[in-house]
C-alpha cells in the first residue's frame, strides 16, 4: 500500500475509533427509554446545533455539492441555498411546537395530533422509506471514499462505515450519538476550512482567474474509459486518442472532434494529451464564463428543475425524519428555537466552505468531468494542486477524516431515527428490543450498497427531500397550523405526496428517464409533488371534516402554548427503564 493510502486510511480509522471512544460516555449515561430515543430531552442548544450540524451534512452532501458546482458551475449554488434555509422553514413553522408535542418520532407525532391508529402505520412506512433511501448514499460514499483514496474494495468501506455506526447506536441510543455527532461537525468544518485556506491561497498567489473564455485543460496526459453511454461537447476543435464506438462508427487512432456535442458508447476509452481542452457532459456549461453564469447550460426546463430543487430542499429539510428527532431532545420550545438559529449558522458557514472547494476543483481536477467521477473530485483536490507528496498527502488525509465523520454523522442520526421508529410502532417492546431495531433498521441499507450499483449523488440526495417534502412538510404544517386536518385528509395526503415522489425516486433510480418536461419531473418532482400533496390533504379534510379530532383545541394550545404554563408532556418520563 502506498504512503498516500495508508494516511488516509489511518485517518478514516482514527474518526471510526475516536468516534467510538467518545460514544462509550454515552453508554455509561444512557439506562432508560428517554436516553437511547431522545437523550432525556436534556440536551442544550449548542450541543445539538453541533449534532445536528454534524448528521445534517452528509457525506452525499459533502462530495455531492463539490461535484455538482465543478460540473454545473453557479446553477449548483441553489443545492445549498436550498438545503441551508429548510432550517428557516424550520425554525418559523416546526420547531418549536413539533418539541410541545411530547412526541418521540413523527409517527408519535401524527398520532398525538389526530388520533389516528391508520395515519401513523402510513408515517411508519415513510420514515422507513425516506431513512433507507437516504442511508444508502451515505455507505456507499464511505465505499467510495475508500476507493477513491486507498484503492481498496469498496464493500470494506460499505461494512465498516455500517459496523460502526451500529455498534454506537446499539451501545448507546441518541445520548451516545450527540456526542459522537458534535465532534464529527467540528471535525468536518476543519477538514474543510483547512484545504480552502491552503489550496484557495495557491489559486490567489497563482494569478488564476476562472473568467476564461475557453474550457478548462487537462493537466497531465488522461485516459478515460466509458463506463456507460455518455453524450460530451466541446467548445473548440479537440483532438483524442479513441478507442471503440464514437459518434456512430468503430474506430481506434486519433479522432477530430469539431465544436458541439459526441456520443460515445459503453466500453470505449478515450485518450487526452495535456493541455487538450476537458469535454463537458452534455447540458452543463463548456466555457468557464459560461460556468460562471447563471442558467448559461443547455438542458431543457432549467428554470423549472431549479424552482424543483428549491422546493425540495426548503420543504423537504423539515420532513427528515432524523433531523426532526432532533427537536424532541430539547428541554423545552424556547431551546428548540435557538438550536434552529445555531444550525443556520453552522451549516451556512459548512456550506460556503463546500462550495469554494468545489470551485477549486474546477482548476485543479477538470478531468472528473469526462469520467464522470466529480463525486470524487473533494478527495482528489489536495494531491491534484498540491503534489503528490507529504504537505498533499497530510492535507488529502485531513479531507479523508472529514468525509468520514460526514457518512458516520449522518448515518447514525438515521439509524437512530428508524430504531425508533421500529421500537415504538413494530417491536413494541423493552430496552432491548431499540438494538434490536438498531440493527434491523441497517441491514437492508448495507445489503443495497453492497449490491446495487453506486448512485450519483446529485441525484439521490435532492430525490429523497422530495419524498420529504411531499409527505412529512404538509402534515407538520398543517398539522400545526390548521385546525381543520382530519385523519383521512392527512392520510389522503401522505399517499398521494409519498406515492407521486416514491414513483419518481423508482423511475429514476431503476429507468432511463424519457427526455423533455416528463423527464426533468421524474428526477425533480417536488414542484408537482408537494403542491398536490397540500392541495389533497386540504380538500380532503374540507370534505371529512366531520373528522375533525373533539380536542382539535386542547392539541392545538398544547402546541402553541409556552412550557411555563405546563402544558407540554412527554410520552415517556425521563426514568422510564421499561
Amino acid at each position: 500500500m502506498s504512503t498516500s493510502a495508508l494516511i488516509a486510511l489511518t485517518a478514516i480509522a482514527f474518526v471510526g475509533v475516536t468516534s467510538a471512544v467518545i460514544g462509550s460516555i454515552g453508554v455509561r449515561i444512557a439506562r432508560s427509554t428517554s436516553d437511547f430515543l431522545v437523550a432525556s430531552r436534556t440536551v442544550g442548544p449548542v450541543a445539538n446545533a453541533s449534532a445536528i450540524s454534524g448528521e445534517y451534512l452528509s457525506a452525499a452532501m459533502f462530495l455531492g455539492i463539490a461535484g455538482l458546482i465543478l460540473r454545473e458551475g453557479t446553477d449548483a449554488l441553489w443545492y445549498p441555498i436550498a438545503f441551508t434555509a429548510g432550517y428557516l422553514a424550520l425554525l418559523l413553522f416546526v420547531a418549536a411546537p413539533l418539541r410541545r408535542s411530547g412526541a418521540y418520532t413523527v409517527p408519535d407525532f401524527a398520532e398525538v395530533r389526530l388520533g389516528s391508529a391508520g395515519l401513523r402505520q402510513v408515517c411508519t412506512v415513510f420514515v422507513l422509506l425516506i431513512g433507507w433511501l437516504y442511508l444508502l448514499p451515505q455507505l456507499q460514499g464511505a465505499g467510495l471514499a475508500l476507493t477513491t483514496l486507498t484503492g481498496l474494495p469498496s464493500w470494506i468501506g460499505v461494512a465498516g462505515a455500517g459496523i460502526v455506526v451500529v455498534l454506537t447506536v446499539v451501545g448507546g441510543g441518541m445520548r451516545s450519538i450527540t456526542f459522537v455527532q458534535a465532534f464529527q461537525y467540528w471535525l468536518k468544518l476543519t477538514s474543510a476550512a483547512v484545504p480552502v485556506l491552503i489550496i484557495g491561497g495557491l489559486f490567489l498567489s497563482d494569478s488564476r482567474s476562472f473568467d476564461r473564455p475557453s474550457a478548462p485543460q487537462f493537466p497531465v496526459d488522461t485516459t478515460v474509459r466509458i463506463h456507460t453511454d455518455v453524450v460530451l461537447q466541446v467548445a473548440g476543435p479537440v483532438t483524442v486518442e479513441a478507442t471503440g464506438e464514437v459518434d456512430g462508427r468503430a474506430v481506434d487512432g486519433p479522432v477530430h472532434w469539431d465544436p458541439g456535442e459526441h456520443v460515445i458508447r459503453e466500453g470505449s476509452s478515450l485518450h487526452f494529451a495535456s493541455g487538450t481542452e476537458v469535454p463537458t457532459p452534455a447540458g452543463s456549461p463548456v466555457t468557464d464564463q459560461d460556468w460562471l453564469s447563471p442558467m448559461s447550460g443547455t438542458a431543457p426546463n432549467q428554470l423549472l428543475e431549479i424552482y424543483s430543487i428549491l422546493i425540495a430542499g426548503f420543504l423537504g429539510t423539515m420532513g427528515l425524519p432524523h433531523i426532526l428527532v432532533r427537536f424532541y431532545t430539547n428541554p423545552d420550545g424556547e431551546a428548540a428555537r435557538r438550536t434552529t438559529v445555531l444550525v443556520l449558522a453552522m451549516i451556512g458557514g459548512l456550506y460556503l466552505l463546500v462550495t469554494q472547494l468545489g470551485a477549486l476543483t474546477r482548476i485543479y481536477t477538470p478531468q472528473l468531468l469526462v469520467t464522470g467521477q466529480t463525486d470524487a473530485a473533494v478527495l482528489l483536490l489536495p494531491t491534484a494542486a498540491l503534489g503528490a507528496g507529504w504537505f498533499g498527502w497530510m492535507i488529502s488525509g485531513l479531507v479523508a477524516a472529514g468525509v468520514a465523520a460526514a457518512f458516520l454523522a449522518t448515518s447514525s442520526g438515521l439509524v437512530v431515527s428508524l430504531a425508533g421508529v421500529l421500537f415504538t410502532d413494530v417491536l413494541k417492546g423493552r430496552l432491548r428490543d431499540f438494538r434490536i431495531a438498531a440493527v434491523i433498521s441497517s441491514i437492508l441499507p448495507i445489503v443495497l450498497a453492497l449490491t446495487v450499483t453506486r448512485l450519483d449523488f446529485a441525484l439521490t440526495v435532492p430525490l429523497v427531500f422530495a419524498v420529504a417534502a411531499s409527505t412529512f412538510c404538509p402534515l407538520l404544517v398543517l398539522g400545526i397550523w390548521w385546525r381543520g386536518l382530519t385523519p383521512t385528509g392527512a392520510i389522503a395526503g401522505v399517499l398521494t405526496g409519498g406515492c407521486l415522489s416514491a414513483g419518481g425516486v423508482m423511475a429514476s433510480l431503476f429507468a432511463v428517464a424519457p427526455p423533455g418536461l416528463l423527464g426533468m419531473l421524474l428526477q425533480r418532482p417536488a414542484a408537482v409533488t408537494v403542491p398536490a400533496a397540500f392541495l389533497t390533504m386540504i380538500v380532503v379534510s374540507l370534505l371529512t371534516r366531520s373528522g375533525v379530532p373533539a380536542d382539535v383545541d386542547r392539541t392545538l394550545l398544547r402546541l402553541h402554548a409556552p412550557e411555563r404554563l405546563g402544558l407540554t408532556t412527554a410520552k415517556f418520563d425521563a426514568h422510564d427503564d421499561r
